[in-house]
């Protein structure tokens, strides 16, 4: 009688598709079935509208609508840009060939910056746009396109006609003026642009027009004061990004060489993923807690008022608090385990070593798949635009509000995202699935939840592969979350370094 039963499940494990998952353990604990299909699904339908909301806005809507001053912004992070590549040009060779390779050259900063600002020209009617994108066109290499602009403007309504004589005295080949025309012409200049690299550019240009060799001199000494401070900023940046890359880099090599047995190498908690949770239950908590805190959200971006700093800083932890109510109450409980043990946090100090390995492995593979993209989006002329990640609390804001936004992206975004996208999405799709189809769909959900663009959605959706591969193997949180905050950590520092300080 027992030979029947042994092929039978012969026969079953044969015919298993690869996507699912054959290590799942039985559930342990009693839980609950009194939830409601109906409720269920209803909240899977709110959930998968807002997830299209997103998707929506983020392909129709203009991504300059997400700045409130689009034109200072792109001003202040081009001209910024422009200096660091400025203070470059002075850098010993080894730190250009090195910038040249972690950030690109300056040619593909300023391809970059004339197509943002052919964007915005399309959609702004502040005048100084096109007179900036004509000097970035000129300073380019591309003189015949601005003085081409110059000409369209001699018939336009004020000030262009103003803009275009400056063009066309700065750019244009032919006999000079005399003196007290370009003396005029730079005054001019000086009130219409604010300082900083494009009224430098455009100044030096009337300057070697008029033959002013002080006024030149003037004028590039201040210029290469302002980029080589610039560059210092990065440079910092850049060498604790590198050093962090270098050291993951090790602990990569280290765990490749020991793949065989990785786990045991590096395991920080059990039973990690897949959790002893039925499926069924916690779809039913991962779905009305998402939708509960998805409502949350959007009831917060309606009606909270945006400069009141002590509600802000409690957004990301009061919309994620419905999902970790309903996953402690019907998952954690029945099952006997606490938030320490059933997310891994209770690691103990023998494993801390493990666990920086971990984090820097984990950051290395981040830092390499960003650097893979960029070097893959060149020939595909594909970039992330630069709304996606000029944050202008980090920018403009006072430092109350630029503490609490730090605080977001830095402690309560990777605390909460890791709970809620690897360690319950991620977790309850480890039950049904292999590992690769259910990174796969938590990594995506987290990706579009972000509303990027074609470039921000491939980089968080490896990151989120990262995270929960680490999280597979080790069986904690901790290597996901710290991970997470020091990459957010690093483009902090990144944005306020080249925009804010």
């Amino acid at each position: 009688m027992m030979e029947p039963v042994s092929c039978a499940v012969k026969i079953s494990d044969e015919i298993r598709p690869w996507w699912r998952a054959a290590d799942a353990p039985p559930p342990v604990g009693v839980y609950s079935d009194q939830f409601s299909p109906r409720v269920t699904w209803v909240a899977a339908l709110f959930l998968a509208v807002a997830l299209a909301s997103v998707v929506m806005m983020s392909v129709s809507s203009s991504k300059l609508d997400r700045i409130e001053e689009p034109e200072q912004a792109l001003s202040l992070m081009v001209s910024r840009t422009m200096d660091a590549q400025e203070g470059l040009r002075h850098a010993s060779p080894w730190e250009q060939q090195l910038f040249a390779w972690t950030s690109g050259d300056n040619e593909t900063e300023q391809a970059h910056a004339i197509e943002w600002y052919r964007e915005l020209a399309k959609n702004s009617a502040d005048p100084l746009v096109p007179l900036q994108l004509a000097i970035l066109k000129a300073e380019a290499g591309h003189v015949s396109q601005a003085l081409l602009s110059a000409h369209e403007w001699a018939d336009a309504d004020d000030p262009l006609p103003q803009f275009a004589n400056l063009v066309m005295a700065a750019y244009a080949e032919g006999p000079a003026y005399d003196v007290d025309r370009y003396l005029l012409w730079q005054a001019e200049a000086a009130e219409l642009l604010p300082a900083g690299w494009f009224y430098d550019r455009l100044a030096e240009r009337l300057a070697r027009r008029a033959n002013d060799g002080p006024l030149v001199s003037t004028i590039q000494e201040r210029a290469a004061v302002r980029g080589g401070r610039q560059f210092v900023l990065l440079q910092r940046v850049a060498l604790l990004e590198l050093g962090a890359m270098a050291l993951g880099t090790l602990a990569l090599v280290m765990m490749w060489l020991k793949r065989h047995d990785l786990s045991s190498c590096i395991r920080l908690h059990e039973p990690g993923v897949p959790p002893p949770w039925p499926g069924s239950v916690g779809a039913a908590v991962l779905l009305r807690g998402g939708a509960i805190g998805a409502m949350c959200t959007a009831l917060f971006l309606l009606y909270a008022p945006p400069d009141n700093v002590s509600l802000r800083a409690l957004a990301i932890p009061l919309t994620n608090v419905p999902l970790l109510f309903l996953a402690y109450r019907h998952l954690f409980r029945p099952s006997g385990m606490t938030f320490d043990e059933g997310f891994g946090l209770k690691i103990g100090g023998a494993r801390v070593g493990r666990l920086m390995a971990a984090v820097l492995a984990l950051v290395a593979a981040g830092l390499w798949g960003e650097w893979v993209m960029d070097w893959l989006s060149g020939p595909f002329h594909l970039t992330s635009h630069w709304t996606e990640w000029f944050d202008a609390d980090l920018v403009w804001a006072t430092p109350s509000m630029t503490a609490v936004s730090v605080i977001e992206y830095v402690v309560f975004a990777p605390v909460f995202e890791e709970l809620a996208f690897r360690g319950i999405l991620f977790a309850i799709l480890r039950r049904k699935l292999c590992f690769l189809p259910a990174a796969l769909v938590s990594a995506s959900i987290f990706a579009i939840a972000h509303g990027y663009g074609l470039v921000g959605f491939i980089s968080v959706l490896w990151s989120g592969l990262l995270w929960a591969w680490m999280y597979e193997k080790t069986g904690s949180l901790w290597p996901g979350i710290l991970a997470h905050a020091l990459n957010n950590l690093l483009v902090c520092l990144s944005v306020m370094a080249l925009l804010r300080l």
